[in-house]
């Protein structure tokens, strides 16, 4: 019988480096589009927007590559989610768009955001620890 948890590192390295490089590419291209985000982020109302956006710069490019390293895991993950909600709340605020066209795109993102929030969470109740003694 095939043994299908020797390759669970393989699936847990694929998975850790794509959700790591879902926060830190954006992260990376909010510095060379720093004013445009800015003004995003004043138009949609977020609070302390200077601050928030150079948080969330860090944030993304930092706990996004410890994720990709497996490194803090569990409050990067953390850390990642609440940005992630926070991010949900304030700038893809679809219930605001009544009758706009970018109300289904708006949408469409919030979703997707929160299934990106779901796989933080369960990403955060793992460890490289687990899946060692599992694949054994």
């Amino acid at each position: 019988m095939i043994n299908l948890y020797k390759i669970d590192p393989y699936l847990f390295f694929i998975g850790r480096l794509l959700l790591g490089l879902y926060f830190l590419l954006p992260g990376i291209s909010k510095i060379p589009s720093y004013s445009q985000t800015l003004l995003l982020m004043i138009s949609k109302g977020v609070p302390l927007d200077q601050i928030a956006l150079l948080t969330t710069i860090f944030l993304q490019i930092f706990f996004g590559t410890l994720i990709i390293l497996n490194r803090h895991l569990r409050i990067s993950c953390i850390l990642l989610f609440l940005l992630t909600i926070l991010i949900n709340y304030y700038i893809h605020d679809f219930w605001n768009l009544t009758g706009d066209p970018s109300q289904g795109h708006e949408t469409q993102n919030f979703v997707k955001n929160l299934g990106i929030a779901a796989g933080l969470l369960v990403l955060a109740t793992k460890d490289s620890k687990n899946l060692q003694s599992k694949s054994s």
